[in-house]
This record gives structure tokens, sequence and C-alpha cells, in this order.
């Protein structure tokens, strides 16, 4: 394709496509998301479109550049050589349109633009404040309100419209709530350094039975998802849950004072060495929980919420140890490892 050599920046662009055909906005998101999620589920949920109105994007597109961008097989979806080739001019056309927006969003700055969003407390501890060093980095004006609420509580604040979206690891059990899968984050053993478990690669679950194990309270959405996990394996009525508090910050304070050894997901635990406290992989079953953003649907979010999904969506994958590629699965997974 001689024309796409000779497109060398944004205006280019969008004079190239003029040419050739009429596109929409949407149509270079939906390129966009597909290729940055890896998954044409996962970018439909992204972006509240049917997979086949996603689809029909993604052609409109090729249709007016005369070329296919996106390869799909039953084992990857990726850029052609033409896609690769688009991939960063097109996303230098979405961010300046974006960055536009939030401007006149702004008035000039005679009011100050607000994002409010739910996260559980340790995603709001661990991961949101480099993307919102980041978001404010490139929009300066645009203030946040952060609530680090419980699964639960995070789930009524979006559905009540108090904030816009969360951050959450409960699917969208509820009509009105529609949950996009972002990491899976396994549950994990922490002990003290000085444990007979410490420095062990990995654990059977069953080797746990009998020794005081540090746990949340049912009423805690991780209690939810790892109990509703282990009953299936007939490990929950034989583990002994000798202590039981409401953060999980808390079950780390009692490791440290040797009171017995704690299940935890891996991101509430020390990201780095920690001087006391040894973290170990729990294995048959491997359980995990799932987080994801939540949003209500059909409410559209403000420009300034929006362009913070995005760039939360883009971080985290670069960021978290795996990102799930089917927007369907169960909001926890379980596995056994053979």
């Amino acid at each position: 394709m001689p024309g796409i050599v000779c497109v060398v920046n944004c205006k280019e662009l969008i004079y190239y496509f003029d040419m050739r055909n009429n596109f929409e906005f949407l149509d270079l998101k939906a390129f966009l998301a597909v290729l940055e999620l890896s998954s044409f589920h996962a970018a439909a949920k992204l972006l509240n479109l049917s997979p086949p109105a996603l689809s029909r994007r993604i052609r409109a597109l090729e249709e007016a550049v005369g070329a296919q961008l996106i390869e799909r097989t039953t084992r990857r979806v990726g850029p052609t050589q033409v896609g690769r080739e688009l991939m960063p001019l097109m996303r230098r056309l979405v961010d300046e349109f974006e960055e536009s927006i939030l401007s006149i969003s702004d008035l000039g700055g005679r009011h100050r633009t607000q994002v409010r969003l739910a996260s559980v407390p340790t995603a709001a501890f661990y991961f949101l404040p480099g993307v919102v060093r980041e978001f404010n980095a490139r929009y300066p004006g645009i203030r946040f309100r952060i609530m680090d609420l419980s699964a639960n509580e995070g789930l009524d604040a979006v559905a009540n419209g108090e904030v816009e979206f969360g951050i959450n690891i409960t699917g969208a059990t509820r009509d009105d709530l529609l949950f996009t899968p972002l990491m899976e984050d396994p549950f994990v053993l922490a002990c003290r350094r000085d444990h007979a478990f410490s420095g062990r690669k990995s654990l059977p679950w069953g080797e746990l039975v009998g020794h005081p194990l540090i746990g949340v309270s049912k009423s805690s959405g991780n209690r939810a998802v790892l109990d509703r996990a282990l009953a299936a394996t007939g490990l929950q009525l034989e583990l002994n849950w000798f202590y039981e508090v409401n953060h999980l910050s808390t079950s780390l304070g009692l490791v440290e004072a040797g009171l017995g050894i704690s299940v935890l997901p891996k991101l509430a635990t020390p990201q780095h060495e920690h001087p006391l406290i040894a973290t170990v992989q729990l294995e048959n079953p491997v359980v995990s929980r799932t987080i994801g953003i939540v949003e209500r649907r059909g409410a559209p979010l403000s420009p300034a919420a929006m362009r913070f999904r995005d760039l939360l969506v883009n971080e985290w994958q670069h960021t978290a140890p795996r990102t799930i590629d089917d927007a369907s699965q169960p909001p926890a997974s379980v596995s056994r490892k053979h």
C-alpha cells in the first residue's frame, strides 16, 4: 500500500482517510481496544458494544484504509503489518482528540473536573497511586475522589451513582452493572520468615490443615471467593480459621507478631522484600480472585472518567501479572495443578 508509507502524522492520517472514505472516531477506539486487550470479547465489554457491533466497527475502518488491520485466529488476536504501522498514529489521533475534549469540558479552567471512583482497598493502595500520578501529569486540573470500599460497598456506590465506576473483585451479578475483567490475583500464604513454610516455593492447601490460620471475616468479598472455591474441594471445613479480621492489613500485623499464618490475595501482600514476612504460592487448587472495572450499564462516563479508565486499563496491562482475554470468565477461578 503506497499510501500508507507517506502517512507521517495525525493530520495526514485524517487526510488519507478522507480521501478514501468516511470513518468514525469510535472505529479507531475499537481498533485500539482490540489490539491493546488482545481480545474482541474484552474490547466489546470495554466499549460497551456488542461483539457484532465491534466487528462492524473494525470492518468499517479496514474499508476506509483499504487493507486488513487485524488478524484473528483461534490462538491469538494481533495486528497485520499495516495495522502495526498505523497503530501508533491512531493512538496519537485518539489521544489528541480526547485531550481536546477534556480541555473543552474544563471550560478553560473556570471550574475543575472531578473523577469519582470506588476501589477495593488493595488496588487503591498498591496500584492506583501510580496511575493517578501519570494522569495528573497529563491533566493537572482534574481532581479525584477515591473511595476505598469493600467489594459490596463498592458495587452499591457504582449502582447508585455515587461514583462513575469502580475497581472491584466481583463480577456483574446485578443486571444494572457491567463488569470488565482485567487480571487474576491469586491467593497466597503469608508467614513469618522463621516459620517452617518459609522458603517453600509452593504449598498444597492440604498442608495448612491443623495450623492456626488468619483470615478475613465471612462478610468480606475475599472470604466469599475463597470459601466458594474451596467448598468444591472439601477443604473449607478442614481448615482452622483461628483468627478472623475485617481488613487484610490487620492479618499481616498478626503474622508479623507470630500468631499464625494468613491466606490473602497476592496484591495485598508486601510488593517488595519484607524483613519479617514471606509469601508462598498455594496450589491444589490454585484459587484466584478476578479484579476488574465495574460500571453502571448504559450510563456514559464523563470525558475525564473515560480517559482515566482507558489509562487504567492500559497501565494495568503492563503492570499486572496476567490479564484476561475472555471477559466471560467468572469472577473467581479454580484450577488444579497436576
